[in-house]
């Protein structure tokens, strides 16, 4: 499959769904090689590879907890022994508690460490064993989230975690770039995942009506952001989180 990243290998976290999914799709169109890594999603994943293996492109399933250090170390020899070397890393992997929200009063230390673990921690591990596979001139590609720039209650854990996520960003983008590596965050609006299914309607509509263009973001408004990171166009871009949410 030929594009704009034919001959790149791609690794994309959290991608059995969601807009790790839609990444994923995106960068196999553009003619990466992509690993496709999952926690629990894995007939998502199964079929997400099934489909681009038929679309002519070139692609594996790899299972792991990326908050877990040995698991990450495994799922990056699956790598290495698939395509040799790493180009693109999207750190997309993360989570929220039960409708996206918890209070400091009402959130539980165990909901925390989870978040914490995953969004944030999990980035940290990805991103430090990638990089004897990454070769010069890679993206490093980090999905940060707007609640990092809102004042609603409930969203304090888990903006935080992906605050952390946008501080990593603009400090490893000047320690990679010596190599030629970018590092960025993009920083997606609400998006029509299976994350929004715990929303009430009413909510969904408030959301909406936020958003000056008028609607809830699809995985592949996000795809389309990451792509451009990932190429050459990209090439002078770095330390930088763009936002994509449709204005709001």
């Amino acid at each position: 499959m030929m594009g704009k990243l034919s001959g790149k290998t791609a690794l994309v976290t959290g991608a059995g769904r969601g807009i790790g999914r839609g990444i994923a799709k995106r960068l196999a169109a553009d003619g990466a090689k992509v690993a496709i890594n999952y926690s629990r999603a894995a007939a998502q994943a199964e079929d997400l590879a099934a489909e681009i293996k038929a679309a002519g492109g070139e692609a594996i399933t790899v299972a792991c907890d990326i908050s877990d250090p040995a698991q990450v170390a495994a799922m990056f020899e699956q790598v290495k022994q698939a395509f040799g070397w790493l180009d693109i890393l999207v750190n997309n992997a993360g989570r929220g508690t039960a409708g996206g929200a918890g209070t400091l009063a009402d959130i539980s230390i165990e909901d925390f460490d989870a978040i914490f673990a995953l969004n944030t921690r999990g980035t940290f591990l990805v991103t430090k064993a990638a990089l004897p596979l990454l070769r010069d001139g890679g993206r490093v590609i980090n999905i940060s989230s707007t609640t990092t720039r809102v004042r609603m209650p409930g969203l304090g854990i888990y903006a935080g975690s992906k605050s952390a996520v946008e501080a990593f960003t603009r400090g490893w983008a000047v320690e990679l770039a010596p190599r030629q590596i970018t590092v960025n965050s993009v920083v997606p609006g609400i998006v029509d995942t299976d994350l929004i299914g715990h929303m009430s309607d009413e909510r969904k509509a408030s959301s909406v009506a936020a958003v000056p263009l008028g609607r809830i973001g699809k995985p592949e408004d996000i795809a389309d952001v990451v792509a451009f990171l990932a190429s050459d166009d990209s090439r002078w871009v770095t330390s930088h989180e763009i936002v994509a949410s449709g204005g709001n």
